[in-house]
């Protein structure tokens, strides 16, 4: 019985760290030229991030093989920044842009980048393990409105309710 009570809670919680159904992440994964700091330029809303500005994600590497993620915020509330320390894995070649992420022991969820500046690698459109998580990154901390416009109309296509986006950190020019 035991042990198919762990046989189930490792399904369960290798479940979380999977792509939202029907999406595809990028291949030809460059695992070097993504690592550094990132700018959350827009998101779909959640508890973890919720009242924050000015968010950030440095990615470097770790001992063990992973990386390690560094999430950082302005809580506006409080005056008060936020940072939360992660750790990320490959969930199959590593020339593939999919992760799995935790902040929070055991639980990992997943990271799937869905479309990258393959010349500069400087943005993304991450995905999280459902439709109800998704990220648009970037170096800068501002983004040129045509590639946000074409960043969100790709999220909608792959299913995201790019309505409800939120733009937390500097102004993005002519919005």
């Amino acid at each position: 019985m035991k042990k198919y009570i762990y046989s189930l809670l490792a399904v369960l919680l290798g479940g979380c760290a999977t792509a939202p159904k029907g999406l595809v992440a990028v291949t030809g994964f460059e695992l070097p030229r993504y690592l550094g700091t990132w700018h959350e330029i827009a998101r779909l809303d959640h508890s973890f991030e919720r009242g924050l500005t000015n968010v950030t994600a440095e990615y470097s590497m770790r001992e063990d093989g992973g990386v390690k993620v560094v999430n950082r915020g302005y809580k506006t509330a409080t005056g008060e920044w936020k940072e939360a320390v992660g750790r990320a894995y490959f969930t199959g070649a590593q020339s593939v842009g999919q992760l799995k992420v935790s902040f929070f022991g055991p639980f990992y969820g997943g990271y799937n980048i869905v479309e990258l500046d393959r010349e500069g690698y400087n943005y993304a459109l991450v995905a999280g393990p459902s439709t109800k998580y998704l990220w648009i990154l970037a170096r800068t901390p501002e983004l040129a409105p045509d590639i946000v416009k074409r960043l969100s109309a790709r999220a909608r296509e792959l299913g995201f309710n790019t309505d409800a986006l939120i733009f937390p950190g500097a102004a993005i020019p002519g919005r």
